[in-house]
C-alpha cells in the first residue's frame, strides 16, 4: 500500500514539533511548511522551523507571505486580539495556502500543533470551526495534541491515523508538552512566548499609526517599524536610530525622497524624515536627532540632506516632555 503523506504546519515551536513527532510515529510521511510574515520575530530561514525540521528529519518548505497578507492584517474580518493580532483571519489565510500546497505535493491531510484553549482568540472550538469552514477544510484539519477532545475528523474516520494514539491536551499549561518533549528527546525548543510582533503593544501602536496615516503600505514600511524610535509630527514620520546597527539600516533602507539627519563630529543617531519636507518638519527631525546625540550644548548643528548631508540647521535640544509628546505609543 502507498504510504500516507501529511502536511505539517510547522512553526518550530514545541507544540507543532510534538504534533509532527506524533504523526511520524504512526508511520506517516511528513512534509513541513512554514509561513513567514513581516511580523515574525524571526532570525531568518523560517524562524525556528528549520532547526525543528532537522530534528524531526522532515523536508521543509519556507513560504514568505507578502502584500496579500498585509491587506488581511489591515482589515481582518474577525477583528483583532488584544493588540493588532488578527489571529482567526491569519489562521484562515495560512490554512488556504497550506491547502493549495498539500494538493501540489499529494498530501492526504493537514495537521497543526494547535492545543485546545491554549490561545484565547483562535484556539477554542468555535474559532477552530470557523477557520475550517472558511478555508474549505471542515473536519479535515487534524490537531494531534488535542484530537481526542475534538470531534472526530474525516482523517480519523478514514483510518489515515489512529485516534487512540493521539492526545487530549487542553489549556495553557505547558507541563504535558514538556513531559512529552522529554519522552521524545526533543531539545532546544523555543520558549512559549509569542512569535508575532502584532501581539506586542509597542509594535501594534506603530502599525496602527502607520495604517492611519498611509493608505498604501508596503512590506518595507512595516519592516521599518522594527527599527528605531518612532515619532509623529503632523503627517510626517520621524525615525531615530538607537544604535550603530539601526543607524546602518535606516541609512540603507530610507526611501529615495526621505531626508536623513546626523550631528557631525560626535556620537549621533541617524534620523530619517518621511513625508513633506516643510521647515517645521525639518526642524523637528533635527531636534530629535540632537536630543539623542551626545551633544552637550543648548544649541546644536545638525547636518541633513537627501543624497548626502550637504545641508545644516542649528536647533535647540528639546526637553524630554517635548520629545514624549511626539513619540508614537511606547517605543
Amino acid at each position: 500500500m502507498k504510504k500516507v503523506k501529511a502536511l505539517a504546519l510547522l512553526s518550530g515551536g514545541l507544540d507543532s514539533t510534538l504534533a509532527a513527532k506524533l504523526i511520524l510515529k504512526q508511520g506517516i510521511d511528513v512534509v513541513a511548511v512554514n509561513f513567514v510574515s513581516p511580523f515574525c520575530l524571526c532570525k531568518k530561514g523560517g524562524c525556528e522551523a528549520t532547526e525543528a525540521a532537522k530534528q524531526l528529519g522532515v523536508p521543509l518548505k519556507v513560504v514568505n507571505v507578502g502584500d496579500e497578507y498585509l491587506k488581511m492584517v489591515r482589515k481582518p474580518k474577525y477583528g483583532y486580539g488584544r493588540n493588532m493580532n488578527p489571529c482567526i483571519d491569519c489562521r484562515i489565510f495560512i490554512a488556504k495556502k497550506a491547502k493549495k500546497y498539500a494538493k501540489e505535493i499529494g498530501a492526504s491531510f493537514i495537521f497543526t500543533g494547535e492545543v485546545l484553549d491554549e490561545r484565547p482568540m483562535s484556539q477554542h472550538s468555535k474559532a477552530m470551526k470557523i477557520i475550517e469552514e472558511k478555508c474549505g477544510l471542515k473536519g479535515k484539519i487534524l490537531r494531534p495534541l488535542s484530537a481526542r477532545l475534538l470531534p472526530e475528523t474525516v482523517i480519523e474516520k478514514k483510518g489515515l491515523v489512529d485516534r487512540e494514539k493521539l492526545l487530549d491536551i487542553r489549556g495553557r499549561s505547558r507541563k504535558p508538552q514538556i513531559k512529552l518533549a522529554e519522552k521524545f528527546k526533543i531539545k532546544d525548543y523555543p520558549c512559549p512566548a509569542g512569535g508575532c510582533l502584532l501581539t506586542y503593544k509597542e509594535y501594534a501602536n506603530k502599525l496602527r499609526d502607520l495604517f492611519k496615516h498611509k493608505k498604501r503600505c508596503s512590506i518595507a514600511d512595516v519592516s521599518l517599524l522594527k527599527v528605531g524610535r518612532h515619532f509623529r509630527f503632523g503627517e510626517n514620520k520621524i525615525i531615530v536610530g538607537r544604535n550603530e546597527a539601526e543607524n546602518k539600516v535606516l541609512t540603507a533602507k530610507r526611501a529615495r525622497n526621505d531626508y536623513y539627519f546626523e550631528v557631525p563630529d560626535i556620537g549621533s543617531p541617524i534620523a530619517v524624515l518621511q513625508g513633506s519636507k516643510t521647515k517645521n518638519a525639518i526642524r523637528a527631525a533635527a531636534a530629535l536627532t540632537a536630543f539623542y546625540s551626545d551633544a552637550k550644548s543648548d544649541r546644536v548643528a545638525v547636518n541633513f540632506g537627501r543624497e548626502s548631508l550637504e545641508k545644516s540647521i542649528i536647533v535647540s535640544i528639546p526637553t524630554r516632555a517635548e520629545v514624549e509628546i511626539l513619540r508614537i505609543g511606547n517605543c
